[in-house]
């Protein structure tokens, strides 16, 4: 059984910064593109930013210069640093991982989700 555990939301000031951090855990046989995506009240789920597993990366232009994403495959994690946050950045943050289950079977996985607030 695939999971995907979240940690490292919270409340912040605007200015401030938070680092999240996602692990999978269960067998897998290849771990492809991570991501985060993140869902404000009343809105769309959308993606953050991505990272395929050589190292490419795409951010969304709102979050672009202030967040970075990252990944270590030895622990089959990634995180998000996210600095300079502001109120528009309030969501919940969802983990996401593309996993080869075998040579031919790949499947989306997702996490729980995490609050992220940003306010004074």
């Amino acid at each position: 059984q695939v999971q995907l555990v979240e940690s490292g939301g919270g409340l912040v000031q605007p200015g401030g910064s938070l680092r999240l951090s996602c692990t999978v855990s269960g067998w897998i046989f290849r771990l492809n593109t991570m991501g985060w995506y993140r869902q404000a009240p009343g809105k769309e789920r959308e993606l953050v930013a991505r990272i395929a597993s050589d190292g490419n990366t795409n951010y969304a232009d709102s979050v672009k210069g202030r967040f970075t994403i990252s990944r270590d495959s030895a622990k089959n994690t990634v995180y998000l640093q996210m600095n300079s946050l502001k109120p528009e950045d309030t969501a919940i943050y969802f983990c996401n991982a593309n996993v080869n289950l075998s040579p031919l079977y790949r499947h989306d996985y997702w996490g729980q989700g995490t609050q992220v607030t940003v306010s004074s």
